[in-house]
């Protein structure tokens, strides 16, 4: 055999990769929704992160990980709005109980979502903007 010439064992060996993953199935729709819904307890990332890496795998996913960043969005930039106020002398402690109050709001709202996400109920914030279309 020539330098040229390879063996077939050598390129057996080696494969390519699929180029898109493979769909959810549904008990996995369903977790990855309610992880996006749980995911409230840290703000709008969690979910953000969800629909970035799923959205294209599971409806129910993209549906209801969507609707948890349009929920969390918002938050999100005001409780950091209130947490820089924080710092302000006199009136920096009304700032801090109403982060405190924003985090426990935005915690069981995600919660009772993601309840109803893990039965396999699409759930719809009762104040939500939608933001993302």
């Amino acid at each position: 055999m020539t330098s040229r010439q390879t063996k077939p064992s050598e390129n057996a060996r080696f494969e390519g990769s699929k180029t898109s993953a493979l769909p959810l199935t549904p008990s996995e729709d369903r977790q990855w929704a309610t992880i996006a819904h749980f995911g409230a307890i840290l703000g709008c990332v969690p979910s953000a992160i969800v629909f970035a890496v799923f959205r294209d795998r599971g409806p129910f996913t993209a549906q209801e990980s969507k609707e948890a960043f349009n929920f969390t969005f918002p938050l999100t930039i005001l409780a950091i709005i209130f947490n820089v106020l924080m710092i302000l002398p006199f009136i920096g402690w009304l700032f801090a109980v109403l982060a405190v109050a924003l985090w426990v709001f935005m915690t069981v709202s995600g919660a009772l979502a993601a309840i109803q996400a893990n039965k396999g109920r699409p759930y719809r914030y009762p104040l939500n903007l939608r933001l993302m279309k």
